[in-house]
């Protein structure tokens, strides 16, 4: 009883975490630490954010509602996780680090609706948000408007830049194209199917893989459908693969919809053992819902996998398994999103203030030599350079990696010839 009334307690304060219900920050959980004086907050914070001598204010915006809740709560997660850290080591510039959550609750006029309030009302430092391209799209204007700073996490199509955000996730050149690439060469693949969730990231990601594939490795797409976000019956479209046989079905569905389509093509008799599937949005949050038994087989193009050895990456899963539980599991986008506080850190440390013009400069050429993956670098276009991965689904859940990029590739948001 008591084992069960402890499960419940740990469960319930996971919740309050992650919904910020309860009252105050995470971090108000953590003993108290003294911190270091840092430099006059007149001198690192001359423009009116919420920085005091002992405090600096962040926000943190994720959808914990709502269909896009399975991919976003390990953003939550994992930002909260690096912050504890950082103050745990004594702040940034002598100050801890307070969170301010909200909620965009999978719908994308709220997710501009909570930003503006971060940084209107709340005058927060810095932003660690969005998962969509369809929240971050939404949310642009208003970081731009209001001069905030957004560290955005997700893999997403590229074809933008902006001085008002650090992407932590791949754009298309560093994910989509390596992985055509990859399945070209190592399949033979000639045929393909697309199969994407009705919104900008995946229609515009499709757009720049068709040109690809007819272009430059001049094979052919022989279907494309798109589906609302929440969409659970997929049988018409397992029907049409089917017919056409592809010899890879490339599929950028998102969030809960994941579900339902992993475990409708199993149960239509579609062995992703023999049939090529290839995925840049299913990562391990994913999977825990889907059951990897559902999705054993299919290929996943990221730059991170919870399975990478290396003593970083250890140190990061056994951190983060202790803060949230043993049976969490960590993604591609979750361990982008552990990269943002620290980013956000260092950048400050180098400017030697919370100012987001400083920011803005100071970014370029930012090492993370610590970063799970390996290690990162921000380049110039506020986009990282990283490895590129292929790894195949195991029915534990986890991924094995089959293929590694031997160096960093330098993003390129505007390849010539894709927009």
């Amino acid at each position: 009883m008591a084992d069960e009334t402890n499960t419940g307690l740990q469960s319930a304060l996971r919740r309050r975490l992650l919904m910020g219900l309860a009252g105050a920050p995470a971090l108000a959980l953590l003993p108290r630490l003294a911190f270091a004086a840092g430099p006059p907050t007149a001198m690192v914070n001359t423009s009116g954010l919420a920085v005091t001598d002992t405090e600096v204010t962040v926000g943190i915006l994720h959808s914990a509602t709502g269909t896009m809740a399975i991919s976003e709560t390990g953003s939550i997660q994992a930002e909260k996780l690096a912050i504890e850290e950082i103050n745990a080591a004594g702040g940034v510039l002598g100050r801890k680090i307070k969170i301010i959550q909200e909620d965009g609750a999978s719908d994308w006029p709220t997710f501009a609706e909570k930003a503006k309030k971060l940084l209107v009302n709340d005058h927060c430092a810095a932003v660690m948000g969005c998962w969509t391209s369809a929240s971050r799209k939404a949310a642009l204007p208003v970081f731009e408007q209001y001069n905030g700073l957004l560290y955005y996490p997700t893999f997403y199509e590229g074809l933008e830049q902006s001085k008002n955000v650090i992407y932590t996730g791949q754009e298309a050149t560093q994910q989509i194209l390596a992985s055509l690439n990859w399945v070209a060469k190592e399949k033979g693949a000639k045929t393909f199917f697309f199969i994407g969730s009705d919104y900008i990231w995946p229609r515009t990601s499709n757009k720049i893989a068709r040109k690809h594939i007819e272009n430059v490795l001049k094979t052919k797409v022989v279907g494309e459908e798109y589906f609302p976000l929440g969409h659970t019956q997929f049988n018409s479209v397992i029907n049409k693969l089917k017919l056409t046989k592809p010899d890879v079905i490339f599929t950028d569905v998102v969030g809960g919809s994941n579900v339902a389509f992993y475990k409708q093509l199993k149960a239509a008799g579609i062995d992703l053992s023999k049939q090529t599937l290839l995925t840049i949005s299913v990562t391990e949050d994913e999977i825990d819902g889907i059951g990897g038994e559902n999705i054993a087989g299919a290929y996943s193009c990221m730059k991170y996998f919870q399975s990478l050895k290396n003593p970083n990456n250890e140190k990061f899963v056994a951190a983060f398994k202790k803060m949230w539980g043993e049976k969490t599991v960590i993604g591609d986008v979750t361990q982008a999103a552990y990269l943002g506080p620290y980013l956000w850190k260092m950048t400050c440390e180098k400017a030697n203030s919370f100012d987001v013009d400083k920011l803005a400069v100071a970014s370029a050429d930012i090492e993370f030599k610590e970063a799970p993956e390996g290690y990162v670098k921000i380049h110039p276009n506020h986009h990282l350079w990283s490895k590129t991965r292929v790894a195949r689904a195991l029915p534990s859940g986890q991924f094995e990696v089959v293929y590694e990029s031997p160096d960093l590739i330098e993003p390129n948001p505007f390849p010539k010839g894709y927009q």
